[in-house]
């Protein structure tokens, strides 16, 4: 079942060309929703958890979602099958990818479905907040994770 994190803020007026900034985060068998909280609330980001396969489409499909962040290694979903499923319906949603070990494979694969980041665990706090940051700036003109 997907769910809010946080509820909806709107953010024109500091920073005018994203009106609502909301991220997908996919489920795993961490705390992961609670460490991106660290990132996302102090900034009034959406963070929006899909738990399912389902989940991720059915939050695209009901939310404008700036980027996504996936688990490789959650067992409930796979962290190449949910992007390959983004991509083949939303090609131009930039994703982030955090996974136990980032082999050559992994990054090939990643790289193949342009794959804007591959984070390797335990993921490094500063590490995600500088990708979605270069993210940010480079797709959408926005210094919204800027340390």
């Amino acid at each position: 079942m997907a769910r809010d994190l946080r509820e909806s803020a709107d953010m024109a007026e500091e920073h005018p060309i994203l009106s609502e900034v909301n991220v997908l985060v996919s489920n795993a068998d961490w705390a992961w929703p609670e460490a991106v909280r660290t990132i996302f609330m102090p900034r009034g980001i959406n963070a929006l958890l899909a738990t399912e396969a389902n989940d991720v489409l059915d939050i695209i499909e009901q939310r404008r979602i700036h980027t996504a962040i996936v688990d490789m290694d959650s067992e409930r979903l796979s962290g190449l099958g949910t992007i390959k499923m983004i991509r083949v319906h939303y090609p131009l949603l930039p994703c982030i990818l955090v996974a136990r070990v980032a082999e050559r494979e992994l990054l090939s694969d990643a790289l193949e479905l342009d794959v804007f980041s591959v984070i390797t665990k335990p993921v490094d706090m500063d590490v995600l907040l500088g990708q979605l940051d270069k993210l940010f700036i480079k797709r959408y003109n926005s210094t919204i994770f800027a340390r």
